[in-house]
């Protein structure tokens, strides 16, 4: 069996893979060289990617031999599984793999925005002592509003609730009997209007579809309060860039947390560079060592039960 790895993955997720006999090849920036993909995916049985590599009609013609699709992670939006279903290729993700990590970002997030302690260090290293510029502000009693209610934000309600946070959440499919309603204790909105009017920090855990697509544009935005932060750990696309640029030059909200871009990496002219309220990070929410470690080796496993005919509890 041959498995092709296209993007970067933690050494676990191979010795895993060679143990289990399996000859593996590993370019970390195979994606970027499209032509030589399509030219060599006819010699493999599974390929392992991120979310740069377009697993479409074309890629899965050309694989002719493909029994497996395994996703280093939780977002699918750049496989075509509808197609792949049609050809029996199963396509595997890294279920909750890294859901504590992205969690954890969340969180890092909102402390940084109401305690900036990287701000208060750079301005006493320039000699000055001002105790007033740096007064922060208190988590306890603010309101989070998680859109989408699975797993991450029950991760994330989880350790906002030890803040003292109160946690509201908007999820056309959650019922009231779910575990991060009914034991979680997350209160949920009726629109995501209701949500965005009432949050002081709005937290982004949805998949990009063709109904989440811009989801917060011009009109959402304009419904949060001008003190609220918006936090995208999710995917790109689901906030417009530039009404959400606009929202930050004009003061219509506070600040926002961007991980993930509609496209990445980022252009220069990209709009949210035009504002020091935007903290954009390198779509690395679920990057921690131990996450990875996590998904390459889960990953390695499930492609390998699909090679040999065995079920597997991460097939999409």
């Amino acid at each position: 069996m041959r498995v092709l790895v296209t993007e970067m993955i933690w050494k676990e997720g191979i010795e895993e893979l060679v143990r289990k006999g399996v000859q593996v090849d590993c370019d970390d920036h195979l994606w970027n060289n499209r032509e030589k993909l399509l030219e060599i995916i006819k010699e493999y049985d599974a390929i392992i990617v991120r979310n740069q590599t377009i697993v479409d009609q074309e890629l899965l013609e050309a694989g002719n031999r493909l029994k497996a699709v395994g996703r280093l992670g939780v977002g699918l939006d750049n496989i075509n599984l509808k197609l792949a279903k049609q050809k029996n290729v199963k396509v595997v993700y890294a279920r909750h793999a890294n859901a504590t990590s992205v969690a954890e970002y969340v969180m890092a997030a909102i402390l940084s925005a109401v305690r900036p302690l990287h701000l208060a260090d750079m301005d006493v290293r320039k000699g000055n002592w001002n105790r007033i510029k740096h007064t922060g502000e208190e988590l306890a009693n603010k309101t989070i509003g998680l859109i989408g209610l699975g797993e991450i934000s029950h991760r994330v309600a989880k350790r906002a609730k030890a803040f003292g946070m109160q946690v509201i959440g908007y999820d056309p499919f959650i019922t009231p009997y779910d575990y991060i309603v009914a034991e979680t204790g997350v209160s949920v909105c009726d629109s995501l209007d209701e949500l965005l009017s009432v949050s002081d920090f709005v937290s982004l855990h949805v998949p990009l579809t063709i109904d989440t697509k811009n989801l917060i544009s011009e009109s959402q935005l304009k419904k949060m309060k001008p003190t609220a932060y918006i936090i995208n750990s999710s995917r790109g696309g689901i906030i417009d860039e530039n009404a959400l640029a606009y929202a930050l030059n004009h003061h219509i909200i506070n600040g926002a947390f961007i991980d993930v871009l509609e496209d990445e990496p980022i252009s220069l002219q990209n709009q949210l560079l035009s504002t020091e309220k935007a903290v954009i990070t390198p779509h690395i929410a679920g990057l921690t060592n131990e996450s990875q470690v996590r998904t390459s080796v889960l990953v390695a496993r499930e492609v390998i039960k699909v090679l040999n005919g065995e079920p597997s509890l991460c097939i999409v």
